[in-house]
């Protein structure tokens, strides 16, 4: 599946400005003494490193053959030996030499250490602050996107832009010192030379702005195929047994095979452009280095300057080109991966700051209060809700109360409204119209983490984390001692499986809890909402997924539960909240019965008809009615996955 072309994603990014300025700016600058302990370090090791070239070919025409005195630019003489050149001149150039290595060797360490300092600094805050947004992002977000998107915002683009701010940053300073040392060194040692072995620098710029600017759609067109890829395989290995129980291995490969060719065709567009720029700037490196070699050679051949050049070259002054000819090439070549850490970089900032700009809309406002000693009456109050983006309204005109220690059943077609009209009440999603109220406050005029503390939720999908039975139990409720958590699992009819489990309480039951059954996954669910002990319960499907004897069991836990609190029940079988003191019957997003399961059953309306089906009656149904029904649920169903 692509990802849509046009989310509020892809929107927020293409709005993002400057994105590497942006990272400096915002994550950056409270890490700046790293990095300029870097950059210097980095910049006095790259100067200390063309100090050998330099001293060897001063030593060779003063030391060696006595061409001209002993002299180093910006040194003065009296530093400098004067006496017995040709033994303490020789010394004090190995030693130059020696001492230039060690300069080099040292500050490379210092400056390795600063610039992973900052750029995993860097890094760990981009990585954290991201998921933090995406926390507070609204459920309309994950609705809409894609887990593996959102995985590769977080750890590959976050990667990404450790790799710039390590490697390209630094890279990025040596290669303008390298160039900057090694020019100022050859306009010094002889001028016309230096425009000899210089003259391909113009053809560079050119050469790498074209890459630069072609290269770029191909860097974003790259990170969306990593996205694409990353969601399939992390579909593909979410619903691995539904895989294997469907013999569809070889069309989830084909699947996954498509999209990592996808994101191949479009890797191997942007390398192609690599292919090209490296050789091409090593084809104008090797020009240089050739033009100063023939240019010089013939120079000292001759004895006197070709063509129009005029002066006097030095032996040592041209093996000093040579040898800094060929560090100019090293780094040259290097711009290409400079230029493509730089651009993934930029793709993948966007992505980060796209994520980080879209905005919240559940959240608190400002006068937000704390919802504490909640007694449990419930409002809706004319309540409408469509999903963003969507027109139709999911829930149309919802008016009802429910008084405080009531326990109310929501019953309909499967897509009725039923999941989605308990998530407002604990702001999952925020009405269109009217309003939820709370004994009498609107919940969107409480904090949200007061609301969602005073409600306690057992859907119908369990979801445990991989960790220890323990450690699942008191999610939520962490400083929760072991007496707690054991009463916890009793009151949910969980404690004698989970000490038959190898380790107890400390068995880990792997990701999602895939060494349990379903039974046991949703008593331990419940068991992590008996230990929050709220004011306010919601079940939604809470025994969908077990049988009947499991279910008899739960259904006693629960019904402890909830006693003495205001509680809401969502179930397809009817025969679990016929004792409820409300019975709330949705079609279409609107409540179309309402009352005691007697009352209903009495009316002959839908929700009769409901119990009749269940109660194995359908031979008594009219043919029309179950053809209306099977039509209407099909309509109904939509892709949020409401119950």
């Amino acid at each position: 599946m692509s990802i849509e072309a046009e989310s509020t994603f892809d929107v927020y990014r293409d709005r993002v400005d400057r994105p590497l300025y942006r990272l400096f700016t915002e994550y950056g600058l409270d890490k700046r003494p790293w990095l300029l302990v870097g950059m210097a370090a980095n910049i006095v090791a790259r100067g200390a490193s063309l100090l050998p070239p330099l001293v060897l070919g001063i030593a060779i025409d003063a030391a060696f053959t006595g061409d001209q005195p002993y002299a180093l630019p910006l040194v003065p003489t009296a530093w400098l030996p004067t006496t017995a050149p040709d033994v303490a001149q020789f010394w004090f150039s190995a030693w130059l030499i020696v001492g230039a290595f060690a300069v080099t060797a040292a500050l490379t360490w210092v400056y390795g250490v600063a610039a992973n300092n900052f750029a995993h600094r860097v890094m760990h805050d981009v990585r954290t602050d991201s998921y933090a947004k995406m926390q507070d992002l609204d459920m309309t977000f994950f609705d809409d996107k894609q887990t593996g998107e959102v995985m590769s915002v977080l750890n590959n683009d976050a990667t990404n832009l450790e790799r710039f701010l390590d490697d390209a940053l630094q890279n990025s300073v040596r290669l303008g010192v390298m160039l900057l040392g090694i020019g100022v060194i050859l306009f010094e040692r002889n001028a016309q030379l230096a425009l000899v072995t210089l003259v391909v620098v113009p053809g560079m710029v050119l050469f790498t702005y074209w890459f630069m600017r072609a290269v770029e759609p191909r860097y974003a067109a790259q990170r969306e195929a990593v996205a694409d890829l990353n969601t399939r395989l992390e579909n593909a290995l979410g619903g691995i047994q539904l895989v294997k129980t469907t013999g569809t291995e070889a069309y989830e490969t084909s699947r996954v095979e498509d999209t990592s060719h996808d994101y191949f065709r479009k890797t191997l567009a942007m390398l192609r452009l690599n292919y090209v720029y490296r050789p091409g700037m090593e084809l104008f490196a090797g020009i240089a280095f050739a033009a100063t070699f023939v240019v010089g050679g013939l120079w000292i051949v001759s004895g006197s300057a070709p063509g129009p050049l005029t002066g006097e070259l030095r032996a040592g002054t041209f093996v000093t080109f040579l040898f800094l000819t060929q560090r100019f090439v090293t780094p040259l070549a290097e711009v290409s991966n400079i230029v493509s850490q730089y651009e993934n970089a930029k793709a993948s900032c966007e992505r980060v700051f796209g994520l980080q700009d879209i905005p919240a809309r559940v959240t608190d406002a400002e006068d937000a209060v704390e919802l504490d000693g909640v007694e449990g009456h419930i409002e809706y109050d004319h309540v409408d809700f469509a999903y963003d983006g969507e027109d139709d309204l999911v829930l149309r005109d919802v008016d009802f109360a429910v008084d405080p220690g009531e326990t109310v059943a929501l019953v309909g077609p499967t897509g009725a409204g039923k999941s989605t009209l308990l998530k407002l009440l604990m702001r999952l999603y925020d009405v269109d119209d009217g309003a939820v109220r709370i004994d009498g406050r609107d919940v969107r005029e409480v904090t949200l983490r007061s609301l969602r503390e005073s409600v306690g939720y057992v859907s119908q999908d369990t979801y445990l984390f991989d960790g220890t039975v323990a450690e699942n139990i008191r999610y939520g409720r962490f400083d929760a001692d072991d007496e707690a958590v054991r009463e916890a699992a009793r009151a949910a009819e969980a404690h004698e499986f989970i000490e038959n489990l190898p380790n107890g309480y400390d068995t880990r039951i792997g990701e999602r809890g895939v060494k349990l059954s379903g039974g046991q996954r949703q008593r331990l669910s419940i068991a992590r909402v008996v230990l929050q002990d709220p004011d306010v319960l919601v079940l939604d499907e809470a025994t969908s997924a077990v049988d009947t004897e499991t279910e008899l069991l739960i259904q006693r836990s629960l019904d402890r539960l909830a006693a003495d609190r205001t509680t809401f029940v969502i179930a397809h079988r009817l025969s679990t909240v016929k004792d409820a003191d409300e019975v709330l019957v949705l079609e279409g997003g609107e409540v179309v019965e309402r009352g005691e399961h007697e009352e209903l059953l009495a009316a002959d309306g839908l929700y009769a008809k409901l119990w009749g089906v269940q109660a194995g009656e359908i031979e008594s149904l009219p043919e029309e009615f179950v053809e209306r029904a099977r039509e209407r649920q099909a309509e109904l169903a939509g892709p949020s996955g409401d119950d």
